[in-house]
């Protein structure tokens, strides 16, 4: 009992299976993990001489069974090992191949992430890193690691330098429906949403967030048109393929799906924090405004979503130290209160403001349970 135990219980706390992520139990997650072994030879410590004395003294029965339970044993233990574990079902890119707009073959409608540094910008699609859960890049000369995770719908990229040294982190499993990495130095594990270690000797210690967009790939390119666009790998044609509707909030599995509905486990939120302060915005209500205007921090914010009803902006509202307020102008573009007229995309375009840029503020879409989980202050609009 004690062996099949150890081994079921190190792989339920930190995948998805039922009551499994609901609790916070990832500190006894990590110490049996870290003292699996030792538990293991514990348990065929204890069993040892009753197995010797079974093979020699006991009953035909017995010495059928035993050897029944080791075999089942056997089979727990080569699945949980090697079929079950994150890194063993989710596996990074062989080749990471990326393409110039004269040679890309992704689809513009489709979503990326997008990260610009040092004047280079690639676009990583989330149908590709959805399944990797993590690519590790550099930009602009730049170390970064993209990730994404499919059940919270976070998209971020941190840089992966830890203490002075570039790290190297694996797929581990998950924390309140949230990917998890550990990585190869302490074997500490950090949460994917948020980039803090939510166990092992990095405890505490959080990640450098590197800013990024989530938008359509064709509008990343109208603001970025040398940009980089990853491909895909050929390697994971199939994985790739279970993930062709995801963008849309069609995913395959209950965890992935959007729910239409506002403020539901699995709605949508436009997700923005601001020295401190959280608050969350209603997909929907942005989809049927265009525009949401809004205050956090006394820093005013401007919330606009591209035609596409894909790409959304978040801006603060602040130009030249006055405070702007915004209408609808048309389907592709909004007016200030000095008759000023600006794109979606936050360039005002005609008017005594003409060449100005609102300053962009970094923002999430994500599923309302995962933003109010890792935000737990959060206000909603």
């Amino acid at each position: 009992m004690l062996l099949f135990t150890v081994e079921i219980l190190r792989v339920y706390f930190i995948m998805p299976f039922p009551g499994s992520q609901q609790t916070n139990t990832i500190s006894f997650a990590y110490w049996l993990s870290g003292n699996i072994v030792w538990l293991r030879i514990l348990a065929f410590l204890l069993i040892l001489f009753p197995v010797i004395n079974i093979f020699k003294n006991g009953k035909k029965q017995a010495r059928i069974i035993l050897p029944s339970a080791l075999l089942l044993y056997a089979i727990v233990f080569f699945f949980i090992n090697f079929q079950a574990e994150a890194d063993k079902m989710f596996y990074q890119p062989h080749q990471l191949v990326f393409a110039q707009p004269g040679t890309n073959k992704i689809k513009g409608d489709k979503l990326v992430i997008g990260v610009a540094i040092n004047g280079e910008a690639k676009a990583y699609p989330i149908q590709f890193i959805g399944y990797h859960h993590q690519v590790r890049d550099s930009v602009g000369h730049t170390p970064v690691i993209v990730t994404y995770c499919t059940v919270c719908r976070t998209g971020r990229a941190f840089s992966p330098e830890v203490r002075g040294k570039v790290e190297t982190f694996r797929l581990v499993g998950m924390d309140h429906f949230n990917a998890m990495f550990e990585d190869a130095t302490t074997k500490s594990w950090w949460q994917q949403a948020t980039g803090v270690a939510v166990a092992g000797p990095l405890r505490g210690t959080a990640l450098q967030e590197i800013p990024s967009r989530q938008s359509t790939l064709a509008a990343w390119l109208q603001q970025y048109p040398n940009s980089f666009i990853m491909q895909p790998d050929t390697l994971f044609a199939d994985e790739y393929k279970d993930m062709a509707n995801y963008d849309k909030g069609n995913g395959k599995s209950s965890l992935t799906k959007r729910d239409s509905l506002s403020w539901r486990s699995k709605s949508w939120v436009v997700g923005v924090k601001y020295n401190g302060e959280s608050k969350a915005f209603d997909w929907n209500e942005l989809v049927k405004s265009r525009i949401i205007q809004d205050s956090l921090r006394n820093i005013p914010v401007l919330l606009t979503l591209e035609s596409d009803t894909a790409t959304f902006h978040v801006f603060d509202r602040r130009v030249k130290g006055k405070v702007l307020s915004f209408t609808k102008y048309n389907d592709e573009q909004i007016i200030d209160n000095t008759q000023s007229i600006w794109n979606m995309a936050g360039d005002c375009t005609n008017g005594i403001l003409k060449g100005e840029k609102l300053q962009s503020l970094q923002a999430y879409q994500e599923f309302w349970h995962s933003w109010q989980t890792f935000h737990p202050e959060t206000k909603k609009r």
